[in-house]
């Protein structure tokens, strides 16, 4: 795990320009990733109330959107780039706790704050959602609230898998389930799925699986030795024996 040195600011909102509700719901409908969010599936008047409460950030990459213990006072869906979560140790070191692409959810919270900082891989683009405003929305829409459970649950079922990557696994097996994982989510996304984007740098990779960059770098060489992947470049893998690569994943 790195180590860190002074917290990076957190990135101030650009101006926009005032719309209506009906434009900004307009926006909300041509999103293109507003099946995988808790947009999805939303009635019309419901989707209008939404847009209505909704700021659009664009940020440049290494910006922080919010450190860990911020008083919570927004939510975000990412509809575009790549984010971070961490958390920082006593002694300074970071561990990776996610990576967030678009369509992801963040910035549930407890009462005393965000339990992890969030910061943008490379330049982003987000719909931030005022909390309070959020929940008088759920009195009124239930069906909204319904759908930031299940959001709520899936981050559950990714902490208990980041939980099993930690594990008592190999370098190997972990990059080899990282790279996988990636894979299926850009599916999700309607993209191929392979050749795999990375967004992130090596060190992100280590911090994230519990490893060093040397090992991480180690076992992506040993990789292309072995012809499970090509690297097209730095943030680009093909995967060239899926099967294989999905058969080390599982020790």
């Amino acid at each position: 795990m790195t180590e860190l040195g002074q917290k990076l600011p957190k990135p101030v909102a650009m101006p926009t320009r005032p719309r209506s509700a009906g434009c900004a719901a307009a926006d909300c409908a041509a999103c293109e990733v507003r099946s995988l969010t808790f947009c999805a599936g939303l009635k019309p008047e419901e989707m209008g109330r939404l847009a209505a409460i909704v700021t659009r950030l664009n940020l440049a990459a290494r910006q922080m959107l919010f450190h860990e213990g911020d008083s919570a006072e927004f939510v975000y869906n990412v509809t575009h780039g790549a984010v971070k979560l961490y958390k920082l140790l006593p002694d300074g070191r970071r561990q990776i706790t996610g990576f967030l692409l678009a369509g992801d959810f963040l910035g549930l919270a407890g009462k005393d704050g965000y339990s992890y900082s969030a910061e943008t891989i490379s330049p982003v683009e987000l719909c931030r959602f005022p909390r309070r405003k959020l929940d008088q929305l759920f009195v009124v829409f239930p069906g909204l609230e319904h759908q930031l459970l299940g959001l709520a649950t899936d981050e559950l079922v990714a902490a208990q898998d980041q939980m099993l990557l930690l594990g008592r696994r190999t370098a190997a097996e972990k990059v080899a389930s990282f790279l996988l994982r990636l894979s299926e989510r850009g599916k999700v996304r309607g993209q191929p799925g392979n050749p795999v984007q990375l967004p992130m740098t090596r060190g992100d990779i280590a911090d994230y699986l519990g490893l060093t960059i040397e090992t991480v770098s180690r076992t992506l060489s040993q990789m292309r030795r072995d012809q499970l992947i090509r690297q097209r470049s730095l943030t680009e893998i093909e995967l060239t024996a899926v099967e294989r690569l999905a058969d080390l994943a599982q020790g």
